[in-house]
Parts: C-alpha cells; sequence; structure tokens
C-alpha cells in the first residue's frame, strides 16, 4: 500500500493518551460470543464523515508498539482488527477470535480464530499473523507498551488450523480484556517471527489510504469486511486539530461532524446550537499530576502526602471540569470499575495536615515545578494554577511551568519531575495498574514502585474467587492513594460533540467518543 503523503488546512500539531466491566472468563470455562449491545443506525451506507481529534504528533508511526494519543488510538481501532474487543455494555466480545475457553484455573485459554477474516490486501488472516502479532510486544527486548500486558504469556502454541492456546504463568480471569487493549492489533506475519506494521495493512473495518502523522489520515470501507453489521460510512478523513478554537470552530462550521476534547467553559453555549448534540460519559478517564518517585524531594512519600493534601478537589471539578466529573481519591479505579472501593478514605484539602506531612520529611517549606498544557488535558494550564493557589497555604510553592502543546507526549511526560497527564483509563483493574502502576512499567508515569503492591497485582490476577480478589483490588487502591507518586484529583467525563448529521445509538463508556469505535458504529443521514 502506498501512504500518500498530504497537506490540509487543519495542521495543528501534538498530543497522548480505558469501565469497570464484567470478567470475560465468567466461569473460566464459558465461550465468548457475539453479544455487544447494538446501536441504532441508519439504514443507508455510504457518505463521508470528518472527525477533529484533538490529539496527533508529527512523530506517530503506524507501529502498534508506540501508540499514544486519541488519534492513534481511533487509527488502530477503525483499521486494524484484534482478538477481543470491548462492547458498548463494556463485556469482551469477539473479533478476529470467534470464541475462547479457559481451563478452571485460568491458565490455559484457548481462542478460535475465525475463518474468512483477511487483510485489506486480500491475505487471510493466519495463526501465524495472530502469534506473530502477541510477540511483537514480548519477550526481554520488546520496547512496546503493552509488554507488561503480555508478560505473564510463557508460551503460545497452535492447535490445529484454528485455535491458538496462551499459556500464562499464574491464572488470569481477565485475560481476553488484554487484547482489547489498542496496541494489541493482528498485523500481517513477515514470514520471519515479525510483523509488518509499515504497510498499514490490517484487517480491520476501514482501510487507511493516507497517513500524514500530526495532520491526517483518510479511510475507506473495506468492502470484504468479515463483519458486514459494522462500518457504514464509505469514507473516513480524521484531522489533528490541537487547537481547541480551531476544533470548535470548524464543528459549528460544518466542516467537520464530531471533535472530541471540548471546552468545558462554553460547553452550555455550544449546545444551544440546534446542530450540535454534547456527550457526556463517565467512565474510567482521570486526570491527574504525576510525581516522579525517583526524584528528590519527590522521593519522600511526605512529600508526596503533603502535595495530596494541597490540592483543592472540589474547585477543581467545579473551575475545571464544571461539574462534568467527580472527585477522585489519589488512585484510578473510580466508580465505573468493578472491583472499585467506595469506603476507601478520600484525601481532603488541609493545609495543616500538608504542613504536618513536610515537617515529617524534615522540610519547613517546599518548592516545586509543575510542567502543564492544555495538551496533557483540556484545562490543565488552569488546573495548575489552581493547584498553586491552594498549595499557598500549605507553605507549597508550586511553580507553574507553561510548556507547549507542541511535543508535550515525547518531550515532557515521562521526563519532566511533575507533570499534568491524563489517563482513559482500561477496562479492568489488572490492565490499568499493570500498565501505569506496576514497578517498571513502561508508562509507570510517577516511576513509583511498592513491592506489596507490585505482589498483589500478580496475585488479584490469578485469584478466582471474587471476594478476595475485590479485597486485594481494595488494599492496592488504599497503597496507591497513600503512598503513589499520582495526585489524581478527578475523574473526567468524556466529554464530546457531534453534528446533525451523525448517527448513533447507545455510546461506549470505556474510551472517549464511543469507545473510540466511532468509525465502525455511527453512520450518517443526508
Amino acid at each position: 500500500m502506498t501512504l500518500i503523503r498530504k497537506p490540509t488546512t487543519f495542521a495543528q500539531p501534538t498530543r497522548r493518551a480505558f469501565l469497570g466491566a464484567t470478567a470475560a472468563a465468567a466461569g473460566l470455562a464459558s465461550t465468548g460470543t457475539l453479544l455487544g449491545v447494538r446501536p441504532a443506525r441508519a439504514q443507508e451506507r455510504g457518505g463521508t464523515i470528518r472527525v477533529a481529534k484533538g490529539h496527533g504528533n508529527t512523530s506517530d508511526t503506524l507501529d502498534p508498539a508506540t501508540w499514544t494519543n486519541g488519534f492513534t488510538v481511533a487509527l488502530s481501532l477503525g483499521m486494524q482488527g484484534f482478538l477481543t474487543k470491548v462492547a458498548v455494555d463494556g463485556t469482551a466480545e469477539p473479533d478476529i477470535a470467534e470464541s475462547w475457553e479457559a481451563t478452571p484455573d485460568a491458565k490455559t485459554w484457548r481462542f478460535r480464530i475465525r475463518s474468512g477474516a483477511t487483510f485489506h490486501s486480500g491475505k487471510e488472516v493466519t495463526l501465524d499473523d495472530v502469534i506473530d502479532s502477541v510477540n511483537y510486544h514480548r519477550g526481554e527486548n520488546s520496547t512496546s507498551v503493552a509488554k507488561p500486558l503480555v508478560d505473564p504469556i510463557v508460551e503460545i502454541t497452535k492447535d490445529g488450523s484454528d485455535t491458538v492456546v496462551f499459556q500464562l504463568e499464574t491464572g488470569s480471569a481477565d485475560f481476553p480484556f488484554v487484547f482489547t487493549d489498542y496496541h494489541m492489533a493482528i498485523c500481517p506475519s513477515d514470514g520471519a517471527g515479525g510483523i509488518d506494521w509499515r504497510s498499514g495493512d490490517g484487517c480491520g473495518p476501514y482501510r487507511l489510504v493516507e497517513f500524514d502523522p500530526g495532520v491526517v489520515a483518510r479511510f475507506e470501507r473495506f468492502e470484504n469486511d468479515w463483519n458486514q453489521d459494522r462500518g457504514f460510512i464509505q469514507t473516513v478523513e480524521m484531522l489533528s486539530v490541537v487547537d481547541l478554537n480551531a476544533r470548535t470552530t470548524a464543528l459549528t462550521s460544518g466542516d467537520v461532524d464530531a471533535i472530541d476534547k471540548l471546552d468545558l467553559k462554553t460547553v452550555g453555549l455550544l449546545g444551544r446550537n440546534p446542530n450540535v448534540g454534547i456527550h457526556s460519559i463517565a467512565g474510567p478517564q482521570y486526570y491527574s499530576f504525576a510525581a516522579r518517585c525517583d526524584v528528590s524531594p519527590l522521593d519522600s512519600v511526605n512529600v508526596r502526602m503533603a502535595l495530596k493534601h494541597a490540592i483543592n478537589r472540589e474547585e477543581l471539578v467545579e473551575k475545571i471540569l464544571f461539574g462534568h466529573g467527580t472527585v477522585g481519591k489519589d488512585q484510578p479505579i473510580g466508580p465505573s470499575y468493578r472491583f472499585h472501593d467506595p469506603d476507601l478514605a478520600q484525601t481532603p484539602y488541609d493545609p495543616d495536615k500538608a504542613k504536618f506531612y513536610l515537617k515529617e520529611a524534615g522540610l519547613d517549606s517546599l518548592d516545586v515545578e509543575l510542567s502543564a498544557a492544555d495538551a496533557a488535558f483540556p484545562g490543565a494550564v488552569d488546573a495548575a494554577v489552581l493547584y498553586q493557589n491552594s498549595a499557598t497555604a500549605a507553605g507549597i510553592n508550586v511553580n507553574v511551568k507553561r510548556v507547549p502543546n507542541d511535543g508535550y507526549w515525547s518531550d515532557v511526560w515521562l521526563k519532566d519531575p511533575f507533570c499534568a497527564v491524563y489517563w482513559g483509563g482500561r477496562p479492568t483493574e489488572d490492565q490499568i495498574f499493570t500498565t501505569a502502576y506496576a514497578g517498571g512499567a513502561a508508562w509507570n508515569d510517577s516511576y513509583w514502585q511498592n513491592d506489596r503492591f507490585d505482589e498483589l497485582l500478580v496475585a488479584a490476577r490469578a485469584e478466582l474467587d471474587e471476594a478476595k480478589r475485590r479485597e486485594m483490588y481494595g488494599e492496592m487502591q488504599q497503597i496507591a492513594s497513600t503512598d503513589g507518586g499520582t495526585v489524581l484529583p478527578m475523574f473526567a467525563n468524556f466529554v464530546f460533540a457531534t453534528g446533525a448529521r451523525v448517527v448513533h445509538g447507545d455510546m461506549a463508556s470505556n474510551f472517549d467518543q464511543d469507545g473510540e469505535r466511532w468509525m465502525e458504529r455511527w453512520s450518517l443521514t443526508g
């Protein structure tokens, strides 16, 4: 496939980035079936949709190991096939795998691969494609962000011509959800144990016809898709428009059909437009400030606790989210997760308590630099300034370092000692903890490590007793809240807008914009 690079008038650089769900393994001997909630749709197919995303970097590639932002997530879920995917109701449903089953200990999983699924080039999807695509994220030398998710796999084998068998180091009740991660795309094998990702040859509902990183991606419906109950739009144009005003203007003028990351200060006014639909959906997304635990003085748990007591969470929910969210407790398992602990103590805004923790750290005051850009999340700079103001009463001087939107996720996140971050969440507790909190994980943006937490992470993954598992995840939430390096003041609703032509059904809440599967789920009228 030849990918043509072509400029567009919406060139705005940069950006980055899952609902508590039922275990796909319920009963652990059950078989996955195609039971996702079907959204209502227009009967006709066709048309062109233009969607402006507040993400996208000029450094973005088609390499699934590197995808980090909402633009590449939507690109991945539109053009690629996966063994499983998250349904609208939050369960795991079949995709390239038509069914799966597990042994009673959840250590051996068998996935039957769908017959008749093909790549856009016409090549049939084979067991080798599946195995090599999973192995691409495994191994000692893997640099993939998804490596922690597949590390528990000790062996992958074939059984006959249609089944892949995964042997795990320990049991995993939620294992099918691993393959819903947007990095876990099924790509063509290169015949030498690797994958061919450079060609852009996917096996999803849309074929990529143009990709200009940080600018635009264009797609056409794959007419031979195995699933004809998706992909109702003929052509798709996805634009990287990081500038919020430019995105909003493009929607109100009719130049685009949908935008994400709305300006919550003006969302009410935007909603008065009869041609605009506003969607505010509660899910696992959170906005936070990551403090690197490997950098002094943030390596002190007392300093981190002081920072947590120095932020006014209610003020941020009111003034940054404008009510489109809830207060957070410095750990990522919010109310949408199955094992959320509603009784976990809230960290209150308490300047005196913050001063107490500073003294415990041997400090009378604290100077800390906080890097922020609205690329981190809408209103991140304002949130940092509010944090600065509330921390003053605790003797903490938060110096807000305003950095460019362009390159934020490559130059600031994971590099600066203290910075603003957003996470879209993940479908299970294990996935978000494994990806963002496990010691040594590539996206552990606070560089935090706690031996007890890591021990519980492995144990909870393998625990099949729901009550015991809930107890383990409860303890992990408490540890992350009181010891971790993430100041997590708020869970933010997914707030996005669609134009009058867009037809949709119930919206998924596992990720932004209908679980970022809008390409396959939405249709157009007119």
